[in-house]
Order: structure tokens, then sequence, then C-alpha cells
């Protein structure tokens, strides 16, 4: 799992930041700033080699969708708990496939549920959305064992994700995304618009968009 960060103030990549690609694999991120959530039916958190790695979310009953940098080891996913470590119900991951900054995980058994919807197009710029992760509640803490929830302002969509592929830029309203959030959801109007891949985890963060992988994400799920 590779999370990239650029900090503002250091040029280097940290471990369990968000890392380039090509980067040794990183521990995770979570939301400085924002509150708890007490239900997500929808959120699952992703483990690499038993340890968690990045958040998600499942759009069926059987596929689980973060971030393409958040692949590899053995994995499986927690799924409807807002605790990473408890609750809810779990599954390996039997096969994972990417394109630009998305991550698309296929579950070795199926996980009922309520599934997020998918948008088709990017949200508005200006618009308040809201982004979900366990990453880190601060710079060096650990990653947050309960689901976090925050609000943050669409600036523009014409950014890049960790692969150089379309994404959104948002900037805090009352938090942002930080380490281990990676992978982790955002959504305007109750549609999932974005997949957390980078940010500099003080002003702004880069979500991989959803709506310009939708025919992907279609032809590989069937969602």
């Amino acid at each position: 799992m590779r999370i990239r960060l650029t900090l503002a103030i250091a040029a280097t990549a940290l471990v369990g930041a968000f890392v380039a690609p090509s980067a040794a694999a990183a521990a995770p991120q979570q939301i400085i700033g924002g509150g708890t959530v007490s239900s997500a039916p929808w959120a699952a958190a992703v483990f690499q080699n038993g340890s968690f790695a990045c958040s998600g979310s499942i759009i069926a009953s059987r596929w689980v969708l973060t971030a393409r940098h958040c692949l590899g080891g053995s994995m499986s996913v927690r799924v409807g708990s807002v605790y990473r470590s408890s609750g809810g119900a779990t599954s390996t991951v039997s096969a994972s496939y990417g394109r630009y900054d998305l991550g698309l995980l296929y579950l070795s058994s199926a996980i009922s549920t309520s599934y997020v919807m998918l948008a088709s197009s990017n949200p508005p710029v200006g618009s308040t959305n809201t982004i979900y992760g366990w990453g880190r509640t601060c710079s060096n803490c650990d990653a947050s064992a309960q689901l976090k929830v925050a609000s943050v302002r669409t600036t523009t969509n014409g950014a890049s994700d960790a692969y150089g592929g379309p994404a959104i830029r948002s900037t805090g309203v009352n938090g942002v995304a930080w380490r281990g959030d990676s992978g982790g959801p955002q959504f305007y109007n109750g549609q999932q618009v974005g997949v957390c891949s980078t940010g500099n985890g003080s002003t702004y963060q880069n979500y991989a968009s959803v709506a310009s992988s939708r025919s992907w994400i279609r032809s590989v799920t069937g969602v």
C-alpha cells in the first residue's frame, strides 16, 4: 500500500503518508479535524497482511472501491462497522484491479449491506462535500479506531491523483484527509464522487475522480 502526501513544510515522502507509487509501502493516514461517525454500513476498512492499510467503500456485494496505491500483499476487508478492528462483516480479497488511483477489490465472499451509489459527474466547484476515513487524527497520531468524517469544499476538478489521473481537489471546511484516509470516499449529494489519493495534511486533498472512470468501473464490476 502506498499513500502519497506532499507536505507544505517538507518535500520528502513520509512513511504512512500518501507516497509516490514507486516508493516503499507506507502505513495508514486519518482525518484531521471533523468528527466521528456512529453508523456507516457501506464503510470498508482495508487490510494488508493483517494490518490496517486504507479506507474504502463497498459498491456491490462482492466489490470494494479503494485507492490503487492501497493494493498489494494478502488483502482483506471489514465492512459495515465504524470500528476498523471490530464488528461488521469480513472477507478476504481474491482479486484486485486498478486504473489511475482507483482500486477495485473482488471479495471471496459476498457481504449484504447498504452499498454506495457512484456519481456520473464531478461535484460543482465551490460545493461542500463530505469525506470519510480511519486515517490519523494528527500529524503523528496512530490511525483512528473509529471512522471519521469531515466537510470539504471543491476548488477544482482539474487536479491529478497519485498516478496522474483526473482528480477533484478540495480544501478543508472543518477537517482534511491524512494518512490512512487513502482509498476513502468523498460524497456529494449522497453519491460517491471521489477516492482519497493525495494531500498535504493541512490545507487540501486530491480525490481520484469516480466519474472519469465510471465506464471502467462498470466494465470490471457490472455496477
